[in-house]
């Protein structure tokens, strides 16, 4: 385990940088640096290929959520609206979507963590103030600042990791 110095969370062997925070493992280490290769044209073109998965959300379409280690993923409508986080018995506060089955106490999701919402023709995450922070592909999100989410992408909520994808269904 190699320990953060700037949050001291607890990394996996091999992480060079912090799986909480980003900061640097290496701070106090001597790294030795390689330099940077450059890329050949057929390299480059293939890089040039490469496509982000798609903003547009249609109609009708639907959300496929695939949390890390559970059988089966969750499929949803999303209203104009939809809470992500996790219940609480203290509280009548409930999430649309209640991840405390996936082990959100213990992965540090907040009770009303992000929320995922229709904007025109996409989908939009926007992390409600969470404690433990909500993370698109690997960057950290501004509270109550929207980001547009796109099929493929990797939500984490806390520790919790979920891959979403965007499913076309009939018209209704």
């Amino acid at each position: 385990m190699k320990i953060c110095p700037y949050c001291h969370n607890s990394n996996r062997e091999g992480y060079l940088f912090c799986e909480d925070c980003g900061q640097s493992l290496h701070e106090n280490d001597t790294v030795t640096m390689t330099p940077t290769r450059e890329m050949d044209e057929t390299t480059q073109n293939l890089y040039d290929r490469t496509n982000w998965g798609t903003a547009r959300f249609g109609k009708n379409a639907v959300v496929v959520l695939h949390i890390r280690d559970a059988p089966e993923p969750v499929t949803l409508k999303p209203n104009a609206r939809t809470i992500l986080g996790r219940s609480d018995a203290n509280t009548t506060q409930r999430p649309d979507i209640d991840l405390s089955p996936y082990g959100a106490i213990d992965k540090g999701v907040s009770r009303t963590h992000a929320m995922i919402y229709r904007n025109e023709d996409t989908l939009v995450l926007m992390d409600m103030g969470s404690s433990n922070g909500t993370h698109l592909n690997g960057q950290r999100l501004v509270p109550e600042q929207p980001r547009v989410l796109r099929d493929g992408d990797e939500i984490r909520l806390g520790k919790l990791v979920i891959h979403i994808y965007f499913k076309s269904s009939a018209a209704a």
